[in-house]
């Protein structure tokens, strides 16, 4: 059983750490306003990430591959929100400029958010329950151990993140360098969605 549970860790981390939406949001927040203010963000993605493990080992998955529509309504939302990130990002100058399109960092509610209405999130984690569901016979357990491991690996993962993302912030000089990788990141963030409709 320790070996299996290792293994999930071990799933979740590298899940986690691979660059995505959630990890290209976490760099463009290090680097437009430093660890701190991204705390928020940080956890509501975390947070969503645990929810959504939780969820999908209590049975929800069941939900989401009889509703085939539901499927697709959820991409067609990811889609929308993962675009308006993109864009906001994008737009964004130097963080001292108190007029730009990212003026507040993004928040525990758009983190969540993103992972919630994310179909290669939701991939990630009914593969994880269909792959690990042997660690507990009991589904409320079972959603304990997915949300606790996710939650914990993805507070790991985004820290690292958050931390490039200052470490680049630290060499932007003038105000073309933050253009240039605020729509850098913008359009990674919206080349993230193309595996949501290839899957």
């Amino acid at each position: 059983m320790s070996d299996l549970l290792a293994s999930l860790v071990l799933f979740a981390v590298v899940a986690t750490i691979t660059p995505g939406g959630a990890t290209t949001l976490a760099t463009a927040s290090g680097i437009q306003f430093g660890f701190r203010r991204s705390v928020p963000l940080l956890l509501g993605i975390a947070a969503g990430l645990a929810g959504l493990a939780a969820a999908a080992a209590s049975g929800l998955a069941v939900l989401l591959q009889s509703l085939p529509m539901l499927e697709v309504t959820l991409k067609l939302a990811g889609t929308a929100y993962l675009l308006w990130l993109a864009y906001r990002i994008a737009c964004a100058g130097a963080p001292d400029q108190g007029a730009g399109a990212t003026a507040a960092p993004f928040g525990f509610i758009a983190g969540a958010l993103l992972l919630l209405i994310n179909p290669k999130a939701w991939a990630m984690v009914l593969g994880a329950v269909a792959s690990f569901a042997a660690l507990s016979g009991s589904p409320s357990q079972l959603a304990l151990i997915m949300a606790a491991t996710f939650g914990s690996a993805a507070i790991g993962s985004l820290t690292l993140w958050c931390a490039g993302g200052m470490a680049v912030a630290r060499i932007l000089r003038s105000e073309r360098q933050w253009r240039l990788v605020n729509a850098l990141l913008g359009l990674l963030l919206a080349a993230s969605i193309l595996p949501i409709w290839l899957a």
